[in-house]
This record gives structure tokens, C-alpha cells and sequence, in this order.
């Protein structure tokens, strides 16, 4: 049984309005034709959740499994990688004989990704991380070859270190979130994470016959839910019901929601759920999620041991950043005034992402109570 625990839901009064094309088409089709031309790219699986889906009174719950995306435990080389990529062939075409290095801030999961593709390409790569970065996430990203700067505060203060260090050392800056005049490489990043929402919805349908019709999604800055958005609406008729999911320390997106406009939190993120503790949302991400979002959920880390244990019960090791969609839909569907306000019947069909595998095995630990692949004490789930 999945614990009952407080959250706060803000449901968008007015979800799917007319805006901004945040991904143009072509785009995604450039993203798609590269990055499914990788060695080594293949969709990642979509697992049923059948248990679960029963306990929580809806008809599916199925969840796309990327904790071994690319060797690299993340759906994050989507867009990194890819985004380093076009970055060095625009650098390269203005400068064929330059040498160049790129740069990125980090949480872990986008760092490995920047560094693997700069490794691959042939460049040089620095990482800012902030200092709560797990040391096991930083060996992870020297290990691909990347110089590490350490910076004090939070990951929106290693963004903005990174941005300076791009200024004035002359980087090229592959940020997976964006701002007033920086926002095409954050695009082409969204662009590559459109590959898995493409993958995961065709795997639905093919699996249930149909679309989802919820769409649980956890955000950060927000450009993963921001691509699952634009492709649901490309790729589903009707789009799904889509529900932004956030760490209460850190819901940046929904107290944007809230306001009707970009808003950072006052103060700095504080959530044990390390790839969400964001206090910055994506400009690019808002401009799609606040018109198109139906929902947005804030929940606490006290979901995170519990969904660590049900995921693992399915033979699925993820990390602390992995389960805030699927916990956040047994919350609400838990519910009543939740389930009601999300249109979660009988018959909701729900789609969740574990974006990530256990990379950091000591936090694994201490939350689910074992060490990833293990089981509890007791033996039981």
C-alpha cells in the first residue's frame, strides 16, 4: 500500500490555449534522425505496473524505464549529447581548425550526458556542480573526461557560473535550461528528449491499444515535461491530461502556474530528489507547460522510499529523482478531490518516466532500505 501523504495540487484553469511554438516540427525531425543513428541507441523499455495499477483503482499504469539509457542511467543523453553535437558542428563550420571545449552546469545526470557527448566528439569539457553534488555523481562525470568546478549555492547558481565561465572563457554553453536570449541549444536539448516521448507514447499504444490518458511527468527546470508535452499534443488525438510533477522544496513550475507568469522561489530549493532541486524554471518550459499543463502537483521526498521499493518490486533499480510522476499519481489517485479535479476514472490509462537508474548507490540505500538490486530486510517489497 502506497502511503497517504500530503501534496498540493494546482489544476491550470485554462490547459491547451494557443501559444508560442516552443519545438518547432523540423527540429524534433533533425533530433530524431541523429540521435536514432547512434551506436547503440535503442528505444528503452515500457514496463506495466499491473499491482499498482489495480491498488490505485485506474485501468493501466505503465512506466518507461530509462535507468540504462545509453550505458549512462538517463534519459538526459537524449539532450545533452545531442546538443553538443550541433553545438560543435555550428563551432566547426565557423572555425574548422578550432579547438573548443563546452560547458555545462549539473545536479549529475545532464553533466554525464555534456561530458560523454564532448568525449565522443572530440572536445574539451568543464562541469559546474554545486556542492551537494554526491561525490559517486562526480566521479561518474570525470570518468567521462570532464574538468569539474565546484561552486557554492544551488544548481541555479552553477548555471549561472557556467554562463559566465562561457562569456568569458569562451565555451560553448550546452545548458538544459533557458533564459532571455539563450535559447537555442536548451531547445535542441528538448528537441532530443522529444525522442523519448515519441518512443514511450508508441509503446502505449501498441501495449493498450491506445493513448495514454494521463501523462505524469516530473520536472526540474521542466524541459522534460515540457517535450513530453509538445509531443503529446503532436502525436495523441485527444493529447492527454499531462501533470507537472515537482518536489515541494522545489516547485518552481507550479508556483509559476500559480502567479500566471515566470516566477523563481524566493528562496533556495530544498528537496532530497537531487535532479528536481530547481528554484528556476526553463523559460521555454513555461512558455509550453503553463498554457498546455492540465495540472501541477507538488510532492514531498517522504514519497521517494516508498516508490524506490514499488519500482524495485518490478525489477526497475531508479534513482531519488526517478519517481515523483509515478508517486505523485498514487497520491492523487488516492484522493478523491484529486482523482476527481485530474479526471482519474476507472478507466485512466497513465503513463510515468523513471528518468533515471540508482546513480548514486549510498542515497539508494538510505531511502529504499536496501542497496539497489537488493531487497528489504523482511523480503518483501
Amino acid at each position: 500500500m502506497f502511503p497517504a501523504l500530503p501534496f498540493r495540487l494546482f489544476v491550470n484553469p485554462t490547459p491547451g490555449l494557443p501559444g508560442l511554438v516552443v519545438l518547432p516540427e523540423a527540429g524534433f525531425r533533425r533530433a530524431r534522425a541523429t540521435i536514432t543513428a547512434w551506436p547503440g541507441y535503442a528505444p528503452s523499455p515500457l514496463r506495466a505496473l499491473d499491482a499498482a495499477a489495480a491498488a490505485a483503482g485506474i485501468a493501466v499504469l505503465a512506466v518507461k524505464d530509462e535507468t540504462a539509457r545509453l550505458g549512462l542511467a538517463s534519459f538526459k543523453a537524449l539532450g545533452g549529447a545531442y546538443a553538443v553535437g550541433e553545438a560543435l558542428a555550428d563551432a566547426r563550420a565557423r572555425d574548422p581548425a578550432g579547438r573548443f571545449t563546452v560547458t555545462a552546469a549539473t545536479d549529475g545526470n545532464h553533466g554525464r550526458a555534456v561530458a560523454w557527448g564532448a568525449r565522443l566528439a572530440g572536445a574539451a569539457c568543464v562541469i559546474f556542480l554545486h556542492a551537494a553534488v554526491s561525490p559517486e555523481r562526480a566521479r561518474a562525470i570525470a570518468a567521462e573526461g570532464a574538468v569539474l568546478r565546484i561552486v557554492a549555492g544551488s544548481y541555479d547558481d552553477a548555471v549561472r557560473a557556467a554562463a559566465d565561465a562561457a562569456a568569458q572563457e569562451g565555451f560553448l554553453l550546452i545548458s538544459d535550461t533557458s533564459w532571455q536570449g539563450y535559447t537555442e541549444t536548451p531547445r535542441r536539448v528538448m528537441q532530443g528528449y522529444r525522442v523519448l516521448a515519441e518512443e514511450a507514447l508508441t509503446q502505449f499504444a501498441a501495449a493498450h491499444g491506445g493513448p495514454p490518458s494521463h501523462v505524469f511527468v516530473q520536472a526540474g527546470v521542466g524541459g522534460l515535461a515540457a517535450s513530453m508535452s509538445v509531443q503529446c499534443r503532436a502525436q495523441c488525438r485527444p493529447a492527454p491530461a499531462l501533470i507537472v510533477c515537482e518536489p515541494e522544496g522545489a516547485a518552481c513550475l507550479l508556483a509559476s502556474a500559480e502567479a500566471g507568469e515566470w516566477r523563481a522561489l524566493p528562496a533556495a530549493p530544498d528537496t532530497l530528489m537531487a535532479g528536481l532541486a530547481c528554484g528556476e524554471p526553463s523559460l521555454l518550459a513555461f512558455q509550453e507547460l503553463g498554457r498546455a499543463a492540465h495540472g501541477f502537483m507538488a510532492i514531498p521526498d517522504a514519497v521517494i522510499g516508498p516508490a524506490l521499493r514499488l519500482l524495485a518490486g518490478a525489477g526497475i533499480v531508479a534513482g531519488d529523482s526517478a519517481v515523483a510522476g509515478l508517486a505523485a499519481c498514487l497520491l492523487a489517485a488516492a484522493d478523491p478531490a484529486a482523482r476527481a479535479a485530474l479526471g482519474l476514472s476507472e478507466a485512466a490509462r497513465v503513463l510515468v518516466i523513471a528518468t533515471e537508474g540508482a546513480t548514486d548507490p549510498a542515497r539508494y540505500e538510505a531511502l529504499a532500505g536496501f542497496a539497489p538490486g537488493g531487497l528489504p530486510p523482511d523480503g518483501r517489497m
